[in-house]
Formats: C-alpha cells, structure tokens, sequence
C-alpha cells in the first residue's frame, strides 16, 4: 500500500488540521496552482472519499495560502485539469 503524504494547513481561525496531499494542479499558462487534498472523510455511500480543491497564492510576506473557488468559469478550468490526470 502506497504511504500517504500527509501537509498541514492553517484553518481561517488558526488551527492547524492535517491533510493528505492528493495532487497539485497547474495552470496550463503556469499562473495558478490549486491544491487537491483529502481529509480523510468519506462520502455518504460509504466508498468514495471526499477531496478538497484549493487555489495556492503566496501572501506578501511569501507565504502560501489556500483560497476557496468561487469562480464557475475557474471552476470549468480545474475540472479540465482533474479529467487531464483522470484520463492519462
């Protein structure tokens, strides 16, 4: 069985919750970078497992935060990338 990598991320209210890193995922122009990661939790029908997505900026101080997706037409752009892995 393949060894989980596991990162920590920050939580808005501070917390530190650890992860299983999924994957990256990059722009085909190389100005995103989004974050594809697990907490672990399963979906309601008990087999899948719930991933997260992320957008990846780098605050002023070169720090990297994680920032919600919002976007439909950013939304259309990470699935793209999501079905490139899924299909290679």
């Amino acid at each position: 069985m393949d060894e989980k990598e596991m990162i920590t991320i920050q939580n808005t209210d501070g917390s530190l919750s650890e992860v299983e890193l999924v994957t990256y995922l990059v722009s085909d122009d190389h100005t995103k970078t989004y974050l594809v990661y697990s907490k672990g939790e399963k979906t309601d029908v008990g087999t899948d497992e719930v991933i997260y997505i992320s957008g990846i900026v780098k605050d002023e101080g070169e720090a990297l935060k994680l920032y919600e997706i919002v976007d439909d037409s950013e939304w259309a752009e990470v699935l793209k990338y999501l079905k490139k892995i899924a299909n290679a």
